[in-house]
């Protein structure tokens, strides 16, 4: 290639940024082949210093940007070199390129950068990168679980000003059958949320759903970290409960609200279902009045409409043995109210009374209803709790649905360390710090 070519072709190709000059190019079936050289070649040997001979040029290949759309590999001509020192170990040595590429690594530094952008920025799939690449699955995927590696190990202060967690359980791995080794718990730091600087960003996960799984993942933190934690949110999960009292003595534990009001409408559907196998004698049908309300019954009462209050409120008439229904919809209503209140010292009030009434002495044939109200009673400091803090673990539910989509796109993982990595790319606020390397 003349000169000018190489000129516009350096430009097109930003090569300079690398330190090399392009000398000649090909294309190669579906890849574009780029021959080039280091600008400057240091002979200094890697062992001793002391300038080297030139001996002779070798070839070494690898994986750049694509270019207009097209996958791109570089042959970068290297001079290798022989120390004349005597008392030197090294006898035969090339010359680095740092700048372009890391020591036997496949790939130059940009394209590294540019796969963990793909990743994070993009939401690509490993597949969609190393089909763009012509790059194994495997290859790709190790890249960038590397390159996370060193962001999150190399990052001293990533725990630094974290006041409020929040924890949940997530399923990694469906398969037939189910076991602890298919479930990680989620750590989240919630203190973005709260302060309104930021969404909640995932700080890591850890094999397994039990109290020790999260307890010595706080025991291996910095102390200093500990005594920050003003605040940990929790769905109902009592294991959490007791690796937060134990590790984290002064932080205060709250159940989530969705958790609550999830088991009470549980309760509330077991009951109807109850109730109309004792009615009617079979499961629900079109035509059976609780049937027909299954879904109506799980709806708040301002957002029903009168065609809907009427079938409703017919429904639960139609039988005096439906009242059962009716008083579990009514504390079902209640809690979602005390939730709903404006006054945070009122809806705590009506909580609590709601909370009191049906921990015991219930009348017979309100099974769910007494069983709710011992669960609910056992918790009931984390369920006050929220109406002090107002911390929610809804952000870590939003960061499981995100981690759901991850697992999809990416057809499936085998391996926990690397779904943890790749999580933490999409949802470990990494974007910043990828986009400044």
């Amino acid at each position: 290639m003349s000169e000018p070519t190489c000129l516009v072709a350096d430009t097109i190709c930003r090569t300079v940024e690398l330190g090399v000059a392009i000398t000649g190019a090909a294309i190669a079936e579906d890849l574009t082949w780029i021959d080039c050289r280091p600008v400057e070649a240091d002979p200094g040997c890697p062992v001793c210093g002391l300038p080297g001979r030139l001996r002779d040029h070798v070839v070494r290949v690898l994986t750049d940007l694509p270019v207009v759309g097209h996958p791109t590999r570089l042959r970068v001509r290297l001079p290798r070199f022989t120390c004349d020192n005597d008392g030197c170990e090294m006898t035969i040595f090339r010359a680095r390129i740092d700048r372009v590429a890391e020591a036997k690594a496949s790939v130059t530094r940009r394209c590294g950068r540019w796969i963990l952008q793909r990743l994070a920025v993009d939401k690509m799939a490993v597949a969609a990168i190393a089909t763009a690449l012509r790059l194994g699955w495997d290859t790709v995927n190790a890249i960038a679980a590397e390159s996370v590696r060193e962001l999150v190990s190399g990052d001293p202060g990533r725990l630094d000003g974290v006041r409020y967690l929040g924890v949940d359980e997530h399923k990694w791995k469906h398969r037939r059958g189910q076991g602890e080794a298919d479930f990680v718990t989620v750590i989240v730091d919630l203190t973005p949320v709260i302060d309104r600087t930021g969404p909640a960003r995932l700080l890591d996960m850890v094999a397994g759903r039990s109290a020790k799984a999260f307890a010595d993942w706080l025991a291996a933190t910095d102390a200093n970290f500990r005594s920050r934690i003003q605040v940990v949110a929790m769905d109902g999960f009592a294991g959490y409960h007791s690796a937060t009292a134990q590790a984290l003595p002064a932080a205060r534990a709250v159940m989530d609200p969705f958790h609550v009001v999830h088991l009470a409408a549980e309760k509330l559907t077991r009951c109807r279902q109850r109730v109309q196998q004792d009615t009617c004698g079979h499961r629900g049908r079109a035509a059976d009045p609780l049937y027909r309300i299954r879904r109506i019954v799980l709806t708040r009462t301002e957002l029903l409409t009168e065609r809907q209050k009427t079938r409703l409120a017919t429904a639960l008439g139609a039988d005096d043995a439906h009242i059962a229904v009716e008083v579990t919809a009514a504390c079902y209503q209640e809690l979602i109210a005390a939730y709903d209140n404006p006054d945070r010292r009122a809806g705590k009030l009506s909580m609590f009374k709601c909370l009191k009434r049906i921990r015991s002495d219930l009348p017979k044939g309100l099974e769910e209803l007494a069983q709710l109200g011992r669960s609910l009673w056992k918790r009931r400091a984390e369920i006050l709790a929220y109406f002090d803090v107002g911390v929610s673990n809804g952000p870590v539910e939003a960061i499981n649905g995100r981690l759901e989509h991850l697992r999809g796109i990416a057809l499936g993982f085998r391996n926990l360390d690397n779904y943890t990595l790749r999580s933490l790319i999409h949802s470990g606020q990494l974007q910043n710090r990828i986009n400044a390397l």
